[in-house]
């Protein structure tokens, strides 16, 4: 399954390498009933950008636009599922289980609930490449045991979708926008948790009519609604065939695409290189002398804050500086929390430093990188600041204001060339599209400074993939995270009790230097006047495939 590792990773060593994901645009659109359709115009499906695409979160349909079809029950599959030559180029099934795939003796393991014995042992250097695998197997395992399973005999309903046309670049919508029609099939699964498979954008549904033998329609979901309502998009064979009263044997598969980069990143990190960022230890502080007072752009910073910005622009390279705060983005206002502010400041008195510094901010999910950027665009010019989006984003999820600093053509989001990468001074993206830059050629190293935000959020291999692609031996990490939040995806109980639940933040801030509050290395803000941390935390949002 294993994408959802959403949180996850690094997947192609250079841009040639095959890319797996699927080639929706992103567009917006509004649902109208229709009770069949027999012909459709082939639409002219966009090429895909040359690099991978990102971590996203899937927005909702109104409740009020959805039928609901006959209740399903779960078997067992007796066939196997294989592909056939799809209307548009997506995943094929049969590469996503080539790389990083479990094992066999782990498989047995963990289909005998039986913990694989390198997560019984301690984390370490010399442990750690095999110990996160394993976690990431086990989640992997959990997942796609589910393609075991279909639905038999249910009634596919069809949705009509007004797609709004775009072409060119930071193109906004507009009313005079043209709309393609498109169609979407649309089931329901069973709501229980336990009882179905855990989908998620870009997933495929695989579609046979009940009683054949035919190979099946192999389909990409769009989008899961309210966790059991999936909208999938089939190619022209299927609906050629399709009638309102025929049934179905629905069965999945899942997109692989985070997992792997999720597996390569933890291979990069337990490079020797790597080791002060992991496990820092005592090791020295690389310190910058100043000489100049700091004058604040935001005067209203307590002096926690302050105290956290000064020592953010006091050092270089490993270990990171950790600041524990709430979440940068607050879920019910548009303004920044303190740590938000923290990480806004620091930003803006690197970039006026400097015109040689280079700073990447990462986030588990897309609302944060959205709002940071929105936070520096009045301070920062629009040509030094790039957003990079996952490729298949739905582009009505970004706010207006920023789309002039992301590329989007071709019904997708892209990335600019390596030499236009190169000179922007603040990019902002997810943990996992951070992997869009690596794969242009962003060379670890390139970034002077890195703020991993609310990584309290994010598991550990997710978090790896901004790190051990882009940051080098002189970069200055600074993690965010606030106490007590935690990832909330991770499905495999052997992987919630072993490990995978804790992030790098948590991590380490448990070790030293960070337990023992050693002010060169962590900040802790806490309210002025109730003495106490700001508590404000909240569940990570909903989830979408790179």
């Amino acid at each position: 399954m294993p994408g959802f590792l959403a949180f996850l990773k690094r997947v192609f060593f250079g841009k040639k390498e095959e890319r797996e994901e699927d080639h929706f645009g992103s567009r917006c659109f509004r649902f109208k009933r229709s009770d069949d359709r027999h012909h459709r115009s082939t639409p002219p499906w966009s090429k895909p950008p040359a690099s991978s695409s990102d971590q996203s979160q899937s927005s909702r349909l109104p409740a009020k636009f959805l039928s609901r079809p006959s209740t399903t029950s779960w078997k067992p599959s007796s066939s196997s599922s294989k592909q056939l030559p799809s209307f548009k180029r997506t995943l094929s099934l049969a590469s996503p289980n080539s790389i990083y795939a479990v094992p066999k003796d782990i498989e047995d393991l963990l289909k005998r609930d039986i913990v694989p014995e390198v997560l019984n042992e301690l984390l370490s250097p010399s442990t750690y490449k095999d110990y996160f695998a394993a976690l990431l197997y086990a989640e992997d395992f959990y997942t796609e045991k589910w393609s075991e399973f279909q639905m038999e005999k249910i009634t596919l309903k069809l949705q009509e979708a007004a797609i709004i046309k775009k072409s060119g670049r930071n193109e906004y919508f507009s009313k005079s926008h043209e709309k393609d029609d498109k169609t979407f099939v649309e089931f329901e699964i069973d709501s229980c948790r336990e009882r179905r498979p855990f989908l998620l954008s870009r997933d495929f549904a695989l579609a046979r009519p009940s009683g054949q033998k035919t190979e099946p329609y192999q389909g990409v979901i769009y989008r899961v609604v309210k966790n059991n309502i999936v909208l999938v998009e089939f190619g022209e064979d299927f609906y050629l065939q399709h009638h309102s009263t025929r049934k179905y044997d629905v069965s999945f598969s899942f997109n692989r695409v985070c997992l792997k980069r999720a597996h390569q990143a933890i291979e990069a990190a337990s490079d020797p290189s790597f080791k002060n960022f992991l496990f820092p230890g005592f090791a020295h502080r690389k310190s910058i002398p100043t000489s100049t007072p700091l004058h604040f752009f935001n005067h209203k910073l307590d002096v926690h804050q302050r105290s956290a910005v000064q020592e953010i622009l006091s050092f270089r390279g490993s270990p990171p500086y950790v600041v524990e705060g709430p979440l940068c983005s607050q879920k019910y206002s548009k303004h920044l929390s303190r740590t938000g502010l923290v990480v806004q400041e620091a930003v803006l008195q690197i970039y006026q430093r400097s015109s040689k510094h280079r700073i990447l901010i990462c986030a588990p999910i897309n609302r944060t990188c959205d709002d940071l950027m929105q936070s520096l665009k009045n301070d920062i010019p629009e040509s030094d600041m790039f957003r990079a989006n996952a490729a298949f984003r739905e582009i009505d999820e970004v706010p207006i204001d920023i789309l002039p600093s992301c590329v989007y053509e071709k019904d997708c989001f892209g990335c600019p060339s390596i030499q236009e990468l190169r000179k922007f001074r603040v990019i902002l993206s997810t943990f996992v599209s951070s992997f869009r830059l690596h794969n242009e050629g962003i060379v670890a190293g390139h970034f002077s400074h890195m703020f991993l935000v609310d990584a309290s959020s994010a598991t550990e291999p997710e978090t790896m993939v901004a790190l051990t692609n882009l940051a080098g031996e002189n970069t200055a990490v600074i993690v965010t995270g606030a106490p007590g939040n935690r990832p909330g995806w991770v499905r495999s109980h052997i992987a919630r009790e072993k490990g995978l639940m804790r992030s790098y933040f948590e991590r380490i801030r448990d070790s030293q230097p960070y337990s023992s509050l050693h002010p060169k290395f962590i900040k802790q803000l806490v309210d002025p006047e109730s003495k106490s941390f700001d508590s404000y935390s909240y569940a990570r949002e909903s989830l979408s495939y790179d």
